[in-house]
């Protein structure tokens, strides 16, 4: 097995973080530096970043639903509560594929694989998110347009793919970004309105009403490869030229 496969394959995060590892001479197999990115790893070598020993995993997906209140991240300064409290400790180190912010809820995917982590949030393959937010007043339907169209953000050119109304307060959205705290600066932006309450329902294709905040699942073969086809890339078609045809 490549080194870095190895170490993504550890917990260690995507392929290209790991290799990043191996570039500045963080890993050891057998005692011995390595920082050639063909360096194979044999089923009997030791192989150690800094002073720690590491082995490969067994591939764990989990499906989260976040409570309000709960941080993403391994662990905080501060000694607040994070996501990782409510996953037992023995499913190894996990991270988080993507994130939620403290006040809002949802549903959130939790791994040791990079490869899965890195094809579900980069930007080239903009797989679908849906949300639901509870608003402090009622939406005008005028302002859709403008939450479709886009603004630019502190944070970048953020733009919604769908909005739909559930009730005077309650709207459903769609996104294919994950600018921090896009909703809620765009909602504030376009019409001054206050997030009352965010929820994640969908990552792509998957939904799961029946789990309960604070709870998780395991993810099945299915499942991970529902996620794996929503995150591909969607090729586009040159359209046919225009041009008449030569005499």
């Amino acid at each position: 097995m490549r080194i870095n496969r190895f170490l993504a394959s550890a917990g260690l995060g995507s392929r290209r973080a790991c290799e990043d590892l191996v570039r500045n001479g963080r890993v050891l197999i057998n005692n011995a530096v390595v920082t050639s990115l063909a360096t194979q790893v044999a089923p009997d070598d030791i192989v150690r970043v800094g002073r720690k020993i590491v082995k490969a995993q067994s591939h764990v997906y989990i499906l989260l639903n976040k409570p309000k209140g709960y941080l993403c991240t391994r662990a905080d300064e501060l000694g607040r509560k994070t996501i990782f409290d409510l996953v037992p400790a023995e499913r190894g180190r996990l991270f988080h594929v993507g994130r939620l912010d403290l006040e809002s809820e949802g549903l959130i995917i939790l791994t040791n694989d990079g490869d899965f982590s890195e094809q579900l949030t980069h930007p080239s393959h903009k797989i679908e998110k849906e949300y639901e937010v509870a608003l402090s007043k009622a939406f005008d339907p005028a302002h859709s347009a403008k939450l479709l169209r886009g603004m630019t953000l502190e944070t970048g050119r953020g733009k919604m793919e769908a909005v739909n109304i559930l009730a005077p307060k309650r709207i459903k959205v769609i996104l294919r970004q994950g600018l921090k705290r896009q909703i809620r600066e765009m909602l504030w932006k376009v019409g001054g309105y206050d997030v009352r309450q965010l929820i994640r329902t969908r990552i792509g294709g998957l939904s799961d009403p029946r789990l309960k905040t604070g709870y998780w699942r395991p993810l099945d073969r299915e499942e991970v490869a529902i996620l794996l086809k929503a995150a591909k890339p969607v090729k586009r078609t040159r359209p046919p030229s225009a041009r008449p045809p030569r005499p």
